[in-house]
C-alpha cells in the first residue's frame, strides 16, 4: 500500500464575525493565510504568513480533524508566492552573513535590509543586522535591533544558540552592559539550565561592578558543570585579583543550608581595585577587563 504524502503548504482559514449594531450591523468574513506542515504524530504545525507570504511569528499545533474542517489548501500561493520569496529571503541572508564575515559591513547591511523587507521578524536577519551595527560601533542602531530581538522569543531557541551567544558577547564588548544583562536574563526565563548562559551573566555583572550576583551566577555555572574551563579560570581570576576570599571549587559549589550566607562569606568587604567604570573608553582600557578576554 502506497504511503500517504504528509500535508505541507499554504492554507487559508475564514473567520466570520459581526460588526456594528442595529441597522448598521453586518456580517464580515476575514481570510487569513497559514503555512502548515504535518508532523510525524499526525498533528499539523501551523504558522501565520506575513504580507510577503513568508511564515513568521509563533507556531501552533492543530489536530488533524480540526485542520481538515477549518483550513483550505491554496496550492498556487505556495508555488507562486511563498517559494520564490523564501528563496529571495534566504539568498539575502546568506549574502549578508558572507559579507559580514569578510568585513564588508555596508554590503552586509544592504543584504540584511533587503531580507528585512521580506520578513522583519526573521531571527537570522535581526541578529545579522544587529551584529553588523555592533561591528561598526553604531550603538543606537544596534540598540534598536536589540529591542526587537528581546521581544522575539524564537531568538532564544537552540537552533540560534551560536548567533545568540555572539550577539550577547558583542553587546558586552561594545559597552552595552545594561542591554547585555537584560538580554541574558530574558534568556534565563526561556531556556533550560545552561552553564554558559550563567557564566555570561556572571561576566556582565563583573563589568558592572556587582560582585555578589557575579559570584552567584558563577556558582550556578559551576554547579551545573564544575569542569567548565572558562568558569574555573574566572574563579581563579577573582581570587587572584583579591575580589573574593581564597576557596576551593568544592567549597564554592557545595550545597548548604544557607547558600546566600555562604556566598557572602567569600566576598571581601573592600575588594580592590574597583572594576566599575563609567564610560566605554575607560572600560575598554581597563587592564582587568583586558585580562578577561578569554570569556
Amino acid at each position: 500500500m502506497r504511503k500517504r504524502v504528509k500535508i505541507k503548504g499554504i492554507f487559508s482559514a475564514k473567520k466570520k464575525s459581526e460588526i456594528g449594531t442595529g441597522t448598521t450591523k453586518r456580517k464580515t468574513v476575514q481570510t487569513t493565510y497559514w503555512y502548515a506542515e504535518e508532523l510525524d504524530n499526525g498533528v499539523l504545525q501551523v504558522q501565520a504568513l506575513n504580507d510577503n507570504y513568508i511564515p513568521t511569528g509563533p507556531q501552533a499545533a492543530v489536530e488533524m480533524d480540526k485542520f481538515l474542517e477549518f483550513y483550505h489548501p491554496e496550492p498556487e500561493l505556495y508555488v507562486e508566492k511563498l517559494l520564490p520569496n523564501l528563496e529571495k529571503l534566504n539568498n539575502s541572508i546568506s549574502l549578508g552573513e558572507s559579507h559580514r564575515k569578510n568585513g564588508e559591513s555596508y554590503s552586509a547591511e544592504y543584504e540584511f535590509n533587503k531580507a528585512m523587507s521580506l520578513d522583519e521578524e526573521n531571527v537570522r536577519v535581526n541578529f545579522g543586522l544587529g551584529l553588523t551595527y555592533l561591528d561598526r560601533g553604531e550603538m543606537d542602531r544596534a540598540d534598536n535591533i536589540f529591542r526587537r530581538l528581546v521581544c522575539l522569543e524564537s531568538c532564544f531557541e537552540p537552533e540560534h544558540k551560536h548567533l545568540f551567544n555572539e550577539f550577547g558577547i558583542s553587546l558586552r564588548k561594545g559597552g552595552m552592559l545594561a542591554q547585555a544583562l537584560e538580554y541574558y536574563l530574558k534568556a534565563e526565563k526561556l531556556v533550560t539550565e545552561d552553564e554558559n548562559l550563567h557564566l555570561n551573566i556572571a561576566r556582565v555583572y563583573f563589568e558592572l561592578g556587582e560582585l555578589q550576583p557575579c559570584l552567584e551566577y558563577l556558582r550556578r555555572a559551576l554547579r551545573l558543570n564544575k569542569t567548565l574551563e572558562e568558569a574555573c579560570i574566572f574563579l581563579n581570576f577573582l581570587m587572584g585579583k583579591g575580589f573574593i576570599e581564597e576557596c576551593s571549587l568544592e567549597q564554592l559549589i557545595a550545597e548548604t543550608s544557607d547558600d546566600k550566607k555562604a556566598l557572602e562569606s567569600l566576598l571581601k568587604s573592600n575588594p580592590t581595585p574597583d572594576i566599575k567604570t563609567t564610560n566605554t573608553q575607560a572600560r575598554k582600557s581597563n587592564v582587568l577587563i583586558e585580562e578577561l578576554n578569554f570569556l
